[in-house]
């Protein structure tokens, strides 16, 4: 089925406030959370309400969070999220980044005691608007195996980076450090399909293509697959660390489960989901003007590089934005067990879909 952007924002926002989220927070939320169906990433968008909705029920998500700067230089801070919606947490922590860059130039925030955020790039892309570059990511639930492991310890730990340009439209990458996020199982699993191979392993470490392997004891696997997966690994690392170690919430395998039918960790060592923000002023390095006449200058020579017969040379961003456009337009398709979920949704707060 398909709904447009409008009625899914009524409905989603309505949720978020019959959870007793503030209407100013019920309202980013919404936006946080349907950036990803706009975008095309269908994994973090409104198939996951119901997920927030359940952990909310097991008492795991704050719905009037007061979100606090604990620690903060000119350039750097640490926000507390105070067990908050990420995807409310994670934009005001990127304000405080945005803010920090216009006085000192660049802006770096750490932040714990949060939740799952959505998709990475929304945050990052909120940099732009101020001529500034945008930095976003997050770890997540342990469900990948680091190279040569059978334990899950890392979770799928996107990166978001946003560059403005001039007259061509901005540079966006938006990356799980696996070779798939654990959203793109979710969808094959709902439509009965396999995992190519490469995206996860089983519980022996063998290759697999059964998108339900993890609820057997198997694992993601990091970018890179085979050959080059020691890369992914290191990737996801250096966001876990720099998403949690540094801001004081819970690393590796004591990250907080998404589902909330597991319970979190009886051992914690940090509070919550950790995410890191970082803000660049572009004239903190040269003119704002000139770099984005470069910029569109790179755009346009990579864009128009010679492709292979029957490709297309693709910019970071380009999919993601001719979704938004086309799906504005001619609305956001869900599949059939997303619009059963959110009616049952729906039905717990007397709300229509």
């Amino acid at each position: 089925m398909t709904f447009s952007y409008n009625h899914l924002f009524t409905f989603t926002e309505n949720v978020f406030r019959s959870m007793g989220c503030p209407e100013a927070d019920a309202t980013l939320a919404t936006e946080s959370l349907l950036a990803a169906d706009l975008r095309g990433v269908d994994s973090h968008g409104v198939a996951r309400l119901i997920g927030y909705v359940r952990l909310w029920e097991a008492g795991r998500i704050n719905p009037t969070p007061r979100v606090g700067v604990t620690y903060e230089t000119p350039s750097t801070a640490v926000v507390d999220g105070d067990g908050g919606l990420g995807l409310v947490v994670a934009p005001k922590a990127m304000e405080v980044a945005i803010e920090k860059a216009r006085v000192a130039g660049t802006g770096w925030v750490s932040v714990r005691n949060s939740n799952h955020f959505g998709i990475a790039g929304y945050h990052a892309m909120k940099a732009l608007a101020h001529d500034m570059i945008g930095l976003a990511m997050t770890n997540a639930s342990p469900l990948v195996a680091p190279t040569h492991s059978l334990d899950r310890l890392l979770g799928t730990n996107p990166i978001a980076v946003a560059i403005p340009a001039a007259e061509q439209p901005d540079f966006v990458a938006d990356f799980a450090t696996t070779t798939a996020a654990n959203g793109k199982l979710e969808i094959l699993q709902r439509k009965n399909q396999p995992a190519p191979t490469g995206w996860i392993q089983d519980k022996d470490g063998n290759v697999s293509t059964n998108p339900n392997e993890l609820k057997d004891g198997g694992a993601l696997q990091p970018l890179g697959g085979e050959t080059g997966s020691h890369k992914g690994y290191c990737l996801g690392s250096v966001v876990d660390i720099f998403s949690a170690v540094l801001s004081g919430a819970n690393y590796g395998p004591w990250v907080p489960p998404f589902v909330a039918f597991l319970q979190p960790p009886a051992d914690p060592v940090g509070q919550g989901i950790g995410h890191f923000f970082g803000a660049m002023r572009v004239d903190a390095f040269r003119p704002a003007d000139e770099f984005k006449a470069h910029m569109d200058n790179w755009i346009s020579t990579f864009r128009n590089a010679r492709a292979v017969p029957g490709q297309q040379v693709l910019i970071p961003g380009d999919p993601e934005r001719e979704s938004s456009t086309k799906r504005l337009l001619e609305g956001i398709p869900l599949l059939d067990p997303v619009v059963k979920d959110l009616e049952t949704v729906g039905q717990k707060f007397g709300i229509t879909l």
